[in-house]
Order: structure tokens, then sequence, then C-alpha cells
């Protein structure tokens, strides 16, 4: 009985589906969240890597330091998938902005460790060249400085 009534509800190919203008608005949503697990579990996987293939040049400082890369990009990709379950868990939407808002604040707060893990990252190689830890934290600061002046500068044009 109750498969019929499912089949019942389910649309013919010739019916006339009624265009859903909000499926271009999760659909934004869920892309944007895709495309940042993507880069997250393709840093976690390089990060996991290295650890797994560390050298014996290692210090204990260095190993902490991946340690807690890895622990900050795995926790960045369970906040950036976090839209996608939130999507199959609450769909369909009553109210629409409020899973924008909640997706988003769920890709801000990812983001804050994937920029942790990238510092974390240019550290590791900085002192792997300059073979100081300490020395290595300024120029891991550069991309970052720089990418803040830029932002400031936008609202000068």
């Amino acid at each position: 009985m109750t498969l019929r009534l499912i089949v019942k509800h389910l649309p013919n190919d010739d019916e006339k589906k009624p265009s859903d203008k909000l499926a271009s608005d999760y659909g934004a949503v869920i892309r944007e969240s895709a495309l940042l697990t993507s880069f997250a579990g393709f840093l976690f996987g390089f990060l996991l890597t290295i650890s797994v293939n560390s050298s014996a040049s290692f210090t204990l400082v260095n190993k902490t330091i991946l340690l807690v890369a890895i622990s900050s990009i795995s926790v960045s990709v369970s906040l950036f998938i976090m839209p996608v379950i939130y999507h199959h868990l609450e769909y369909p939407y009553i109210d629409l902005e409020k899973f924008k808002k909640r997706s988003h604040r769920f890709t801000l707060y990812g983001l804050v460790p994937a920029m942790i893990t990238l510092f974390l990252g240019i550290e590791l190689a900085m002192s792997s060249l300059l073979g100081n830890s300490i020395l290595a934290y300024l120029p891991g600061t550069i991309p970052f400085v720089l990418v803040g002046i830029i932002y400031k500068l936008r609202k000068l044009q």
C-alpha cells in the first residue's frame, strides 16, 4: 500500500515539473562545500604522507607541529563537509535562509583551522630549510600578511 503511494507521487517524464528557483541557492552552497572539502582533503593527504614517511631529521618540535597540523585540517574537513550533512538531514527546507546562514557559519569556522594548517605547513617547510624552528615562523606569516593587505586594499577601489 505504501509503495503505491510513493509511486503515485513520483512525477512522470511527460509531466511538466515546477521550476525550483531555490535549487540553485542550495546548489551553490553545496558546490562551495565540496570544493573546500576537496582542498582540505588533499592537504590532509599530503600531511599524512609526510607524517608516515617523516625523516629522521624531524625533531620533536617538527613532529608536534605536524601532529597539530593534521589534527587541525581534520577539524577543517569535518566543518567543510557539515553543509552537505546538514543538507541531507534537513531537506526539504522550511527556511532556506537559516540553511544558508548555518552553512556559511560551518564554512567560516572551517577556514580557521585550514589557515592554521597552512601556516604550520609553511613553518615546517621553512624550518627544514633554515634549520631553526623559531626563525621559520617569520617567513610563514608573509603569505597571510600579503593576503590581509590585498583584502584591505580591495576596499579602496
